[in-house]
């Protein structure tokens, strides 16, 4: 999918750098103005405006990034640290996809692209759990859980709902119709329909989540011994999906041609026996379902022009082409051999009676077989061909590019900005979501789960939120794979990220809670995406009500049951 985010601008990047440096002045000019006193009187400032109080001292990100105590101080560094990481995260989105215009889909788009779009959120994780001693991971380390579980709810709970309210046409027969939004806020009437290749998306969405189930068997079976070893397996089974995944990107664009081609060749067949059955020559088959013959033979003289006694490329294609298959895009000569290939059994490069005979006798089959009469046949394949189709005649397609060579040379710097910038605020970012937690006493987890996701995620939100507003069923089919996509790289990048922390420090995986909300989420929407390609305006109230109900499951599960 193009982004449509604005340019990234490195001056602003800058200038929020000079913010950091101005902050660390005032940070220490602060910690000296509390320490003067008239002799009469105390300082009268607040203790939650003070950037540093007297008693309590903070260890500063390598050495010379500002830090602080108190709340109000660790509120702005997280605004300012998560911007940072915002522009790391529209760096990385700019550039992969000027890279993935330049080498297209395959490996840029079914490796790289979803890989970088989830480096954010993996270097946070990473360093939530790899700095300081053992004790000090395990602290921190409910940051990047917080974190994953936040841009997982958040992708599939605030993020769906809007693309379905912003997106929204009208819906005729079930179908949302392009470009048509006349009925509003009909609950019913109105929404948004995606092609069948989304619903594949969530499917894998709902299939990630495995390594979520086999990590927490030991706490479902109540079982002390082999946690350890429980970890290892889920991490080698989420590196395994990972890699399947990627793959599956890798040949799906060969996949859906494959796919697209069988449908619009059933779409000719169901075509021509349609166009066979209203003539005025009779019915294709009699009542009792076989093929009418005497019928069949009057067509074949119909079509076979010079009288020679079988059908010839040429005659084949003039019946097609007489069809005028007008809501398709039809390559007449390639449907006129596949045609050949299934009629000349002889392989003679022609059809004789018996050859056409027994072939219409196979497509009649094959009708009766949907348990649908020829004009329905004719509509379900139609349909078919519809939600595979998403890639014809569409104005999103990639468009020759100028000057590849800088292009590339761009795409490459901004895939490195970005990444430099992830990874050297990444600690800094933990570090005072620990702070800010330590000054309010909110747990880490809360914190990260609502505010670091719109740091590391906001550059997807809001392409995806725009791309929706063009209200057409490819620009719906591509935001709701991305977000299903995302979230998939975050059930098995980020958690193998997360499993390997967890294994290779020996840290305790104490998450129930949070993995249970992840379950939810996942499957509900997955079965949602799995179900049907068409949802009503009312389902984005189903979406946007499992945000809030996922923090308050945590928080009733935590702290009213104890299950961390």
């Amino acid at each position: 999918m193009r982004r449509l985010l604005p340019k990234p601008r490195p001056l602003l990047t800058a200038a929020f750098l000079v913010i950091l440096c101005g902050l660390a002045y005032g940070n220490f000019t602060t910690a000296q103005s509390d320490l003067i006193s008239d002799g009469l009187h105390a300082s009268k400032l607040p203790d939650f405006l003070r950037l540093r109080l007297p008693e309590e001292t903070c260890e500063e990100s390598y050495g010379f990034l500002p830090c602080t105590t108190t709340a109000l101080g660790n509120l702005f560094l997280i605004i300012v640290y998560g911007y940072l990481m915002f522009m790391a995260a529209t760096y990385l989105s700019t550039g992969s996809e000027l890279l993935l215009e330049i080498l297209g889909p395959g490996i840029v788009g079914g490796l790289f692209l979803p890989m970088l779009g989830a480096l954010p959120d993996a270097m946070l994780i990473l360093v939530s759990g790899l700095s300081g001693s053992k004790e000090t991971a395990q602290s921190q380390v409910s940051v990047g859980m917080g974190l994953l579980a936040g841009s997982t709810v958040m992708l599939l709970t605030v993020i769906w709902g809007t693309c379905i309210v912003v997106g929204k046409c009208d819906l005729e027969n079930g179908v949302a119709v392009d470009s048509k939004d006349t009925k509003r806020f009909d609950l019913t009437g109105s929404g948004v329909t995606t092609d069948i290749w989304t619903s594949y998306a969530g499917i894998i969405m709902a299939i990630s989540v495995i390594p979520f189930v086999i990590v927490q068997l030991p706490q479902i079976l109540n079982i002390e011994s082999g946690r350890h070893l429980t970890v290892l397996i889920s991490l080698i089974v989420s590196a395994s999906l990972l890699i399947t995944y990627c793959l599956y990107q890798i040949f799906q664009p060969w996949i859906q041609r494959r796919r697209l081609a069988f449908a619009r060749h059933k779409l000719v067949i169901s075509g021509i026996l349609k166009h066979f059955n209203k003539s005025a020559l009779g019915r294709l088959s009699t009542d009792d379902g076989r093929p009418n013959v005497e019928v069949i033979e009057k067509l074949f003289r119909t079509i076979d022009e010079n009288d020679d006694g079988y059908l010839s490329h040429a005659e084949l294609k003039a019946l097609i082409v007489g069809i005028q298959f007008n809501e398709i895009s039809l390559d007449h000569n390639d449907a006129v051999d596949k045609v050949m290939k299934e009629f000349d059994t002889s392989f003679d490069s022609k059809v004789e009676l018996d050859e056409f005979i027994a072939g219409i006798g196979r497509w009649l089959a094959e009708a009766r077989g949907a348990k649908a009469s020829i004009d329905e046949y004719h509509q379900q394949t139609k349909i078919e061909h519809d939600r595979l189709g998403v890639g014809e005649h569409s104005d999103e397609m990639v468009e020759g590019v100028e000057n590849p060579g800088w292009t590339t040379i761009k795409a490459v710097l901004l895939l490195l900005l970005g990444t430099c910038i992830a990874a050297a605020f990444a600690d800094p970012l933990v570090d005072v979501v620990t702070n800010f937690s330590n000054a309010t006493s909110i747990p880490t987890f809360f914190i990260s789960f609502v505010a670091l996701p719109l740091a590391t995620n906001s550059s997807e939100a809001v392409s995806a939120i725009i791309f929706a507003t063009r209200k057409k069923l490819r620009s719906a089919s591509l935001t709701f794979s991305e977000l299903y996509g995302a979230v998939t790289m975050n059930n098995v990048l980020c958690l193998s990220v997360f499993l390997a922390l967890v294994y290779a420090r020996g840290l305790i995986w104490d998450f129930s809670s949070e993995v249970l909300v992840i379950l939810i989420v996942c499957i509900v929407m997955g079965v949602f995406a799995s179900v049907r390609t068409t949802f009503p305006l009312w389902t984005c109230f189903i979406a946007f009500l499992l945000y809030p109900l996922s923090l308050a499951l945590v928080y009733i599960l935590d702290f009213v049951f104890g299950w961390s």
